[in-house]
């Protein structure tokens, strides 16, 4: 067995030694004992370099018309570091349409858009995901236009097209805020439709998140995002709210057409 190029690269050894000093800590810490001691960044938006580690789609890959964007958006020097702390933000941005291709007879939906963090690269440890476990909740620090995102997680599961999806909620529309989710909070669905029986994430191996707008609303929308990160401090969200604070009805649906509701 020959040991190939890409083993020996060194963004390959860079990452296998990331992944080497957080197991270490871990260890040195006993936080698989006595749990983590602060929060976990799964991906931030700090740099531009940062959108090369996401996909984005939308309808247009089945002959629709809506955009999706992602830019990278730097912070500006006139803004004060006490109100905006980051050194910039990805923008996801664009148009929803839900005009249908003229040459596709066998597409009748279309009007979405979305991205997601890439499938995480190989380690000497083997196949990279996010282990989750000892974590209550995803937290993501946005600014929305109030428009109905959904949340999207993907595991290394048996069937590759599940997602686990949650409303992501906002209370103020234009403003930066910090949505916490909690990870049991996540609604298995397959190809846009709940699936039934629903099953918890599988929180030990977690490949990918994303956001997407699948509300059908024709028009423009925005929403800005700094960062996600997994945590069990409940405080960390805005006014201490976490994920909905009401019920409401959302434009997931089952198998029998049922409209899924989002809520305690």
């Amino acid at each position: 067995m020959y040991t190939t190029s890409r083993l020996l690269s060194k963004n390959f050894f860079g990452r296998s030694m990331d992944e080497l000093k957080r197991l270490t800590n871990i260890a040195v810490k006993m936080e698989g004992i006595k749990g983590p001691l602060g929060p976990w960044e799964l991906h931030s938006f700090h740099n531009p370099e940062s959108l090369e580690d996401c996909k984005v789609m939308s309808d247009v890959d089945i002959g629709g018309v809506s955009t999706a964007n992602l830019d990278w958006v730097p912070l500006s020097s006139r803004l004060s570091p006490a109100t905006t702390p980051h050194r910039g933000y990805a923008k996801f941005h664009g148009t929803i349409s839900t005009q249908l291709p003229k040459n596709r007879s066998d597409v009748t939906r279309t009007g979405y858009s979305g991205w997601r963090t890439r499938d995480r690269k190989p380690t000497i440890f083997g196949r990279s995901v996010w282990d989750i476990d000892p974590y209550a909740y995803l937290a993501m620090r946005v600014k929305s236009d109030g428009r109905a995102y959904l949340v999207n997680v993907q595991t290394d599961s048996v069937v590759d097209t599940d997602l686990h999806q949650h409303r992501l909620f906002t209370t103020k529309p234009g403003e930066w805020e910090t949505i916490l989710i909690k990870w049991n909070d996540f609604v298995r669905t397959n190809l846009g439709y709940v699936v039934e029986p629903q099953t918890e994430i599988l929180r030990q191996k977690v490949k990918s998140i994303g956001v997407s707008l699948t509300d059908r609303i024709p028009g423009p929308y925005e929403l800005c995002i700094e960062r996600i990160w997994a945590t069990n401090d409940a405080d960390e969200a805005d006014a201490a709210k976490v994920a909905a604070p009401t019920v409401k009805e959302g434009n997931l649906v089952n198998r029998q057409g049922q409209k899924i509701k989002w809520g305690n």
